[in-house]
């Protein structure tokens, strides 16, 4: 009995975590320059169009095709390459 009221308790804190994602297009890096995490596309940065960054390739960033965001779990997250 303590079994199942623990499972219960688990899948009911499962079904209302909420989601970030469904797919890993919905999923943005989390700054304009040198993201090193991701979010949701409602959560993203204001406008990167009028924003200059630097040209290096910062280590351990989404810069220069080193990872990128994906939705896992639900949540966005950056995978490093």
């Amino acid at each position: 009995m303590k079994y199942l009221i623990l499972l219960l308790f688990v899948l009911a804190l499962t079904a209302c975590a909420p989601k970030e994602c469904e797919t890993s297009e919905d999923c943005i890096p989390a700054s304009c320059c040198h993201a090193s995490t991701c979010t949701t596309l409602t959560n993203a940065p204001s406008d990167c169009a009028f924003t200059f960054c630097s040209q290096e390739c910062v280590p351990n960033t989404l810069d220069c095709n080193q990872g990128g965001c994906q939705c896992i779990k639900n949540r966005c997250l950056a995978v490093l390459k």
